[in-house]
């Protein structure tokens, strides 16, 4: 077997009612939600963060509740990305990163960078923006992941920008738009966002079998030669960490989903 990196699968979020008597046992106390979620799953995706800030505790907290291997994603503050001139970001950058993430210690995991739907691809001010990321916070190193979600960024010139500094680019999976899997980073970042609560674990299997058959070969340096990359060049072949969220519209299979996930990489 090849060496590979980490394959991590998880959801967005912990608290979602629709969750309680199909994710969560009944009777399960919501303040234990947490406790039980990241026992379940290898990772999760804080969203929260990307409405409102948090306090230094509640980082601390959050940490506290979950064991020792478990790794927490955490999106970004609307308030960096969603702006005409991404170069003017520098203080919402600084003042989401100082607002007790580090908390999260050894828990922390990938920062998402959310880009609004309508927000075209402008190299100069994208880089600009690129360049306020980061590589450490007191000490600690940083992975960032932009999610971009307008056709203008299928251009080599923003692979590019990502590549130079390892970024990772959001492999986003969702009917409206395509997706940019180019691979930018020592580490691949993703979400999958069309499953359907129809279906126990909202991929129908041979899907599922597909994207655990394209994470593995990822995480051992490889490139899937299935997806719409933007560029022909092929990344280093070096084993990557990867994170993979299931986050499709009404989620409530979402949980489902990672765990049929992750049963399935590991029968590779």
């Amino acid at each position: 077997m090849a060496e590979r990196g980490a394959i991590r699968s998880g959801i967005g979020g912990w608290n979602f009612e629709p969750w309680r008597g199909v994710f969560y046992p009944e009777k399960l106390r919501q303040a234990d939600e947490l406790h039980f979620a990241s026992r379940a799953l290898a990772t999760i995706e804080i969203n929260s963060t990307y409405y409102s800030s948090q306090a230094p505790e509640t980082f601390a907290g959050w940490a506290a509740e979950t064991p020792e291997d478990f790794i927490f994603s955490v999106k970004a503050s609307r308030f960096a990305t969603n702006r005409k001139l991404l170069a003017d970001a520098g203080e919402s950058v600084e003042r989401f990163l100082n607002q007790g993430v580090i908390e999260l210690g050894d828990r922390l995991g990938p920062i998402v960078w959310q880009m609004a739907l309508t927000k075209k691809f402008e190299p100069g001010d994208f880089a600009a923006f690129l360049d306020l990321l980061p590589p450490t916070l007191q000490g600690r190193p940083l992975r960032h992941v932009v999610e971009i979600r307008h056709e203008s960024f299928r251009d080599p010139a923003f692979v590019a920008l990502c590549k130079a500094r390892n970024i990772a680019i959001c492999l986003s999976e969702d009917a409206r738009y395509e997706c940019v899997p180019d691979v930018t980073a020592d580490f691949v970042y993703a979400r999958l966002m069309k499953g359907d609560d129809r279906l126990k674990t909202a991929y129908p299997a041979k899907d599922m079998k597909r994207w655990a058959e394209r994470f593995v070969e990822l995480a051992e340096g490889g490139r899937p030669d299935d997806l719409p990359y933007v560029t022909a060049d092929a990344p280093a072949r070096q084993p990557r960490d990867a994170f993979v969220y299931f986050i499709h519209e009404a989620k409530v299979r979402a949980p489902a989903a990672a765990q049929a996930f992750q049963k399935s990489v590991r029968k590779f």
